[in-house]
């Protein structure tokens, strides 16, 4: 007789991780369309541009399952807010995709480089800065990116013309706004990260091995207050460009 195909021994527990896996994404993207509803209730910044907080969930996602989660969940939420709710058209749904993915998966890429590196210890130590530099990168990036592409699109879909009104709100208009967008994002995750995991990990929908790596998801006094802090400067930064304070 011949041996058995090790290969064909399929594992068991697989069928019901993917199952966790998906039940988890779809779940993200539900409330991340929600968190974007209730963002539209925000006053805008100069009359067009919209603080959006979706990014939060999404890059809770990323973290937990990887860039190509977030990229998928960005996706989905932004051709369903097209769809809905968006009067920007495929466009918007295009800007919507490219400003989440530059935040979340490079900030998921980031994370995952350091924390799945071997040793525990070592991530005890390194989880929380590779989270603040991956989340800080992201911010930068979707900063520079938007630049980018708000000098291009923008004056399409806005009908504006590009020389004489565009290219001069780029730096007092489009870069605060974005670096305040990011920073408020960042800020959310880290207070909300732990907390969220460990309910997901209650509810079995996320693995042992996505478990917080520091005191059962408990958020350290030094973190929380940074995080606060953090959180409370850019909430105050938001307020100013939407002409409250």
């Amino acid at each position: 007789m011949s041996e058995p195909n090790a290969n064909a021994i399929k594992n068991p527990s697989r069928p019901a991780t993917n199952v966790r896996t998906i039940t988890s994404l779809a779940m993200l993207a539900a409330i991340a369309y929600v968190v974007m509803l209730l963002s539209k209730m925000l006053p805008q910044v100069s009359g067009f541009l919209q603080m959006d907080l979706k990014d939060t969930v999404i890059c809770i996602g990323a973290f937990l399952f990887g860039p190509l989660s977030a990229a998928v969940i960005s996706i989905v939420v932004a051709v369903v807010e097209m769809f809905t709710v968006s009067d920007t058209g495929p466009i918007g749904c295009i800007m919507n995709v490219l400003a989440t993915c530059a935040f979340c998966c490079t900030a998921a890429f980031v994370y995952k480089k350091f924390h799945t590196r071997k040793g525990a210890v070592y991530r005890k130590k390194r989880t929380q800065g590779s989270a603040i530099a991956g989340l800080f990168g992201g911010a930068l990036l979707m900063t520079v990116l938007m630049l980018l592409w708000n000098y291009l699109i923008t004056p399409i879909y806005m009908g504006m013309d590009r020389e004489e009104i565009v290219v001069p709100m780029l730096i007092p208009v489009f870069l605060p706004f974005n670096l305040v967008k990011g920073g408020l994002n960042m800020a959310l995750i880290l207070l909300l990260y732990k907390p969220v995991v460990t309910a997901l990990r209650k509810a079995r929908l996320v693995p042992e091995s996505h478990a917080p790596v520091e005191g059962k998801g408990k958020l350290s006094a030094g973190f929380l207050l940074f995080s606060l802090a953090l959180l409370a400067t850019f909430v105050v930064l938001a307020l100013v460009l939407m002409g409250i304070l």
